[in-house]
């Protein structure tokens, strides 16, 4: 008797660790089960080449961008430039682009579903529409006129990125054979806007004026006077020429070294953190289902290089698309829409995916403070880089000139937002090493936003 216990206590114990095994499959399956279908090795979705033969690739108008034909063969946009203003977010045959839809998206792109699995009746995968305006990009791509860095424009009551640009490029149907060594394209398989991080220069000062709206009391019946040089923890923070007497609008507008280092270090490096923090400059955003890179920041050095690290500099790396996403709370006072690249896809009978969820971040500012700062930035444009520029926009902008060492040029920082009712757009220009933030971030900035509020 014991014997046939002891036996239907095993079986027991087998069968419940079959339907655990049987739970932990299914549960695997529906998380997991687009990735396994779109693994490069099937071949019912990549042709001998290795390139994905089903899906089509479209811009939220309906471009097509890239597509296969009946045999499997991959093919793109006929325009060169477009295709060159595109790459990082279509991606290229050979899968070198990690952002790219044709790799990052496979698994929608295979029509693939829980029921029959990647197979479909057509053969031909779904249509996957970007958030992505290919005119924008191509402007954006013009503008940049060769140079290195990244364009991002977002909705920031949707999500929806509208133009999201990384230079260097190259013509996907015609892959450069020097990539890996020719100076010209160096880290052009690197999604600049979501997978880089750079030097902020004075467009982290809008971090340390959150810290010192809400910490220091008097910060708006102060006046300073900049003589080019101000010494901070014994150490000279440098501007590039004398300022003057100012206040604090005036010291935003100036872009003030000296002032933003003061600071700085009255506010220390606990707050610096905190505010850094707060304001999603450390943390990565997931942009369906692709992570952007976070920033690295560091407070903790001597006065001086607080003072530095509060106007930008020292150590500070931040990532455009935070940039981004942080302009974008500012905005909307306080919270802004998380970033997202996929509009819907479409299956072979031509029914829509569900509606694409509009998920928002944290408080990244205090919403009354968000309010001072972007009236704060709306004088900048008005006071320093000139409204005329940007016709029929209520914009809000704050540049930066980013040092990098090395005897290079300083990269080149534009970012801010509208408040447009029928415009709610957030925007970063990086142009490395391209020297001054206003004029030359600031004339992308202004080709690009021109397009999209006032018309091609």
């Amino acid at each position: 008797m014991k014997k046939i216990e002891r036996r239907a206590l095993l079986c027991l114990i087998l069968a419940a660790a079959l339907v655990l095994g049987l739970g932990f499959y299914a549960v695997r399956y529906v998380l997991y089960g687009n990735r396994w279908a779109s693994f490069a090795a099937n071949r019912h979705l990549y042709n001998s080449q290795g390139q994905l033969s089903v899906g089509r690739v479209l811009d939220r108008d309906g471009d097509v961008l890239s597509w296969a034909d009946e045999n499997g063969s991959r093919h793109y946009y006929e325009s060169e430039t477009v295709r060159k203003a595109t790459l990082h977010a279509v991606g290229d045959a050979q899968g070198k682009i990690g952002t790219g839809a044709l790799t990052a998206f496979a698994d929608r792109l295979s029509g693939f579903n829980l029921i029959t699995g990647a197979y479909s009746p057509l053969g031909n995968g779904n249509d996957l529409y970007l958030t992505l305006d290919a005119r924008l990009n191509y402007i954006a791509y013009q503008a940049m006129g060769g140079r290195k860095g990244a364009v991002g424009v977002y909705n920031y009551e949707t999500g929806e990125i509208l133009c999201m640009l990384s230079s260097p490029t190259y013509d996907p149907l015609n892959p450069p054979a020097d990539a890996d060594t020719n100076p010209a394209y160096d880290g052009v398989y690197l999604n600049r806007f979501l997978s880089g991080t750079f030097p902020p220069g004075s467009v982290f000062k809008t971090v340390t004026l959150a810290a010192a709206i809400e910490h220091i009391p008097d910060l708006f019946d102060r006046t300073w006077t900049c003589t080019g040089s101000t010494v901070v923890g014994g150490e000279a923070i440098t501007c590039p020429h004398a300022h003057g007497e100012m206040d604090i609008y005036g010291a935003l507008a100036n872009s003030c070294n000296g002032v933003f280092g003061q600071l700085a270090a009255e506010l220390g490096p606990e707050v610096l953190q905190e505010y850094t923090e707060k304001a999603g400059l450390t943390a990565s955003y997931n942009i369906n289902g692709l992570s952007s890179a976070a920033g690295r920041f560091d407070f903790s050095g001597t006065t001086g290089q607080l003072a530095w690290a509060g106007v930008g500099q020292y150590n500070d790396l931040a990532n455009p698309c935070a940039i981004m996403v942080y302009m974008g709370a500012i905005a909307q006072e306080g919270k802004a829409a998380v970033p997202r690249l996929i509009l819907k896809t479409e299956n072979p009978l031509g029914l829509p995916s569900l509606p694409q969820m509009t998920r928002k971040t944290g408080t990244l500012v205090e919403s009354g403070t968000a309010k001072v700062m972007a009236d704060m930035m709306s004088r900048n444009v008005i006071d320093t880089y000139g409204a005329g520029r940007f016709p029929n926009m209520d914009i809000c902008a704050k540049s930066g000139t980013a040092e990098v060492g090395g005897g290079q040029s300083p990269h080149a920082w534009f970012a801010g937002f509208l408040r447009n009712e029928d415009a709610p757009y957030a925007f970063v220009v990086l142009v490395e090493n391209g020297g001054s933030g206003a004029d030359v971030a600031g004339s992308v900035a202004a080709q690009v936003l021109d397009a999209l509020v006032n018309g091609y």
